[in-house]
């Protein structure tokens, strides 16, 4: 009676009191509000990175709590149902101090992880858990479906496994563990009974690994390799295969077929007998008769005198999972080592020491061939030099014997893709051809951030054989010392930016200047005894290079050309319109690379040759020029190069010893005045290039607005130049007494400056160009004279 009346108060309750309805909540949408905070948020970001699982192929999201008030501070992953509608969560918390805090799901949980598998699905994964359910879609190709833990194989699971019509393997890829191996047993067994007419097979987890901790300490390829040498469990096609001659089940569970009779099939190896299994570098495998070597982690290059590696060995087809044996910091190169271990491995395995030593024997042998071979495939493969058909050389002999052959050269440079500096491109070319001679040429290239200095180098240098050149941005004080000794004789060096390779430096000055360097190192023998050697690096080499630093780099600087970019207007406005036509695809690619072919062929036909210049006595350089001694070396040379590159067009002569050489021409040298003159100028001016633009372009502004003196503050809202450099540039001008200070004060409205000479570049400009062009004429002239005298 008492039950029966509570049943009637609870009814009546019910009735008086009706229990709301609860809508539920949208997943979906919630999913989409939480997917932004995976990538924004730290903490998951931090636990993705470490899991190697972050990356926007991951359909995952994080709950900060902002959004939804379950499952806060956890990475959430989607389960879905036959609709590919999100139905449930699984939270994996960021947070979690322990293993019962770290799995959460939503009420009711249901739905499958990654989603129910489709139709066409042919082979699909088992994992353990949604983690490395997500590790297998990320690193691999294969279909996978997650368990919700080792013993959870649902009815869902099942329900979705036997609606595939074509699926014909299943993989089970469980933990490493006991639990695992146990369950992969009980799950093969349940889906053998579900599915008779397929294959199941399993991956063999190394021990204490799961699908994510892998990738974690290894490259991801281990996957893929574990996944290849699985091993079948239960297959309806079994009693048409012959089984495979090699199997190992130490760590497997038996499973027993509808017979009731323990079954075992052994997994394939890739290997064959005798040789390395290498398809996997951290996890090689080698068979000899009955047993199964696996290196696991590779195997180091060096030392070369030592051979250290962690070794399993296995027994085939036995079911004792005592007959495995691991070594770790295996040294096979320690006789006393190998002999410990060949005793302790005959005895644990229960097979003769013999065999086992036959086997080390031949395992050393293949490591060693295996680890030369790696160290050999590291090397930088030397370029085989290009071999011109006789066509390609016709072809080129005519380009190089042509008239105005310069004019072709710059022609054919601006169709690579260089845009404008016509007379830097030819300069640069020049220089970098000048490397095949005995002295070469060297070249910075100077201008302010962003002008395009490193572009302008790399164009050019795309215009040079590969094998003649070597590149770098950085390096280490010693680096160059243990090149090979030959190795950088007649290369063009190139340093992108000096600043990084400023460790370097004085050994490219010696290079450059000596055409050698040497340093004696101390070094240990094959016994351990110290002694000396001597490393020696030969020259000549050509060195190019790029900077924003002309005078702290001033050592460098006195042995080369000198560039300065063109940073005007119309330069800027060439340049995005050429990127503007390569944006909209009518930039003729094919073209560029076909010129840039040609000229890298035309620097092949070039062949090392003698150049006197019987005209260089009388080529005086100006007076105003700064080191004078260098930067005449520098004009000879340049001279000489340029006759160099016309090989082809000078008459070959020999000298009293019989050596060959060409002369110069008085054309050469008129072209050498022609694209020197800035550079000439540029030594001769003791202010910097951007000094200089800054003081010419102070004096256009003053002629324009018919000013005699200027302020500070008027000339920065003018130019709109930044603050910093018109004080230096004031300062610097200040100190050399182009400008000078007429009155003003720092406090009211700054001072007022005044320049001193307008007119001191333009006489700069003539006399350097009248001293080349009259030591031109004079030698002219003399020639002229010469021949009327021999008539």
């Amino acid at each position: 009676m008492w039950q029966k009346a509570q049943s009637l108060i609870g009814a009546a309750a019910q009735q008086a009191a009706p229990k709301p309805i609860i809508q539920p909540e949208n997943l979906g949408d919630i999913f989409q509000k939480l997917r932004p905070s995976f990538y924004s948020s730290s903490k998951a970001r931090a636990y993705a990175e470490s899991r190697n699982i972050y990356t926007a192929k991951l359909e995952a999201g994080y709950n900060n709590g902002t959004h939804y008030s379950k499952l806060k501070n956890c990475i959430i992953f989607p389960l879905k149902d036959k609709e590919n509608n999100i139905v449930s969560f699984y939270g994996r918390n960021t947070q979690s101090k322990g293993k019962d805090d770290r799995h959460f799901y939503t009420a009711n949980r249901n739905g499958l992880y990654p989603n129910y598998p489709t139709a066409e699905t042919e082979t699909i994964i088992i994992t353990e858990s949604i983690i490395d359910a997500a590790t297998i879609q990320l690193y691999t190709t294969y279909k996978t479906l997650s368990l919700f833990g080792t013993n959870v194989l649902n009815e869902e699971h099942k329900e979705a496994l036997q609606s595939l019509p074509h699926l014909k393997e299943i993989i089970m890829f469980l933990n490493g563990d006991e639990a695992g191996r146990e369950w992969t047993g009980k799950h093969s067994e349940t889906l053998q009974g579900l599915l008779p007419k397929i294959t199941i097979s399993t991956v063999n987890t190394p021990d204490e690994e799961d699908i994510n901790s892998l990738i974690q300490g290894h490259e991801a390829e281990i996957l893929q390799h574990l996944i290849n040498e699985r091993q079948i469990l239960f297959s309806s096609l079994e009693k048409e295969k012959p089984a495979p001659e090699i199997g190992f089940a130490d760590s497997l569970t038996p499973i027993k077929n509808n017979n009731d009779s323990q079954q075992t099939v052994e997994p394939p190896i890739i290997t064959t007998v005798g040789k390395l299994n290498t398809s996997n570098a951290d996890y090689i495998s080698f068979v000899y008769e009955n047993l199964l070597f696996s290196i696991v982690g590779g195997i180091a290059l060096y030392p070369l005198d030592k051979l250290k590696i962690t070794l399993k060995i296995q027994v085939a087809k036995s079911l004792n999972p005592l007959h495995t044996i691991r070594q770790s910091n295996l040294d096979l190169y320690s006789e006393e080592q190998a002999e410990k271990f060949i005793r302790r491995a005959s005895e644990k395995l229960e097979t003769g020491s013999k065999q086992i030593s036959y086997a080390i024997a031949e395992l050393i042998t293949l490591l060693e061939d295996y680890r030369n071979a790696r160290i050999e495939a590291q090397k930088p493969k030397a370029e085989k030099p290009k071999v011109l058909t006789e066509f390609r050389k016709k072809e080129l002999t005519k380009l190089l014997q042509s008239k105005n052959l310069y004019k072709k050269l710059n022609e054919l440079i601006g169709k690579t893709g260089v845009i404008g500096e016509a007379k830097n491109r030819l300069i640069m070319w020049t220089v970098f051809t000048s490397r095949l001679t005995d002295h070469p040429l060297h070249i910075i290239c100077l201008g302010a951030s962003g002008t395009g200095k490193t572009y302008l180098q790399e164009k050019i240098s795309e215009l040079i054989p590969k094998q003649h050149k070597v590149s770098f941005t950085a390096s280490t004080e010693n680096a160059l010392y243990y090149v090979g000794k030959t190795d950088l004789k007649n290369k063009l060096i190139l340093i992108e930016d000096m600043d990084g390779a400023n460790s370097v430096l004085y050994v490219l000055r010696e290079l450059q200047s000596k055409g050698y360097v040497s340093k004696i190192v101390p070094m240990k023998d094959s016994k351990g005894n110290m002694k000396t050697i001597l490393l020696e690096v030969e020259g000549p080499i050509c060195l190019s290079g790029t900077t924003t630093k002309e005078r702290i780099y001033e050592d460098n600087a006195n042995r080369c050309l000198l560039i300065y970019l063109d940073n005007s207007d119309t330069q800027q406005q060439s340049i995005m319109q050429y990127q503007r036509l390569l944006s909209a695809g009518k930039i003729n690619k094919a073209e560029e690379e076909s010129t840039k072919e040609l000229l890298q062929d035309l620097q092949l036909m070039l062949r090392k040759i003698n150049v006197v210049n019987p005209y260089a006595d009388k080529l005086i350089i100006p007076e105003s020029v700064f080191k004078p001694l260098r930067t005449n070396a520098h004009y000879l040379q340049f001279i000489e190069a340029i006759t160099f590159i016309h090989q082809y067009q000078r008459e070959v002569k020999k000298d009293q010893l019989g050596n060959p050489f060409i002369e110069t021409t008085l054309e050469d040298i008129a072209l050498a005045n022609e694209l020197l003159q800035e550079v000439l100028l540029a030594k001769s001016d003791e202010l910097t290039k951007a000094c200089r633009d800054f003081l010419e372009t102070l004096k256009a502004l003053l002629h324009k607005e018919k000013k005699h003196s200027f302020y500070r503050s008027e000339i920065r809202t003018l130019l709109k130049i930044n603050p910093h450099n018109l004080n230096h540039y004031l300062k610097t001008l200040h100190f050399y007494g182009y400008v000078k200070s007429i009155g003003g004060n720092k406090y009211k409205g700054g001072y007022e400056y005044e320049i001193t000479n307008k007119d001191e570049y333009s006489r700069l400009q003539n006399s350097i160009e009248t001293a080349l062009d009259k030591a031109l004429q004079d030698i002219r002239g003399k020639a002229v004279s010469n021949v009327s005298n021999s008539k």
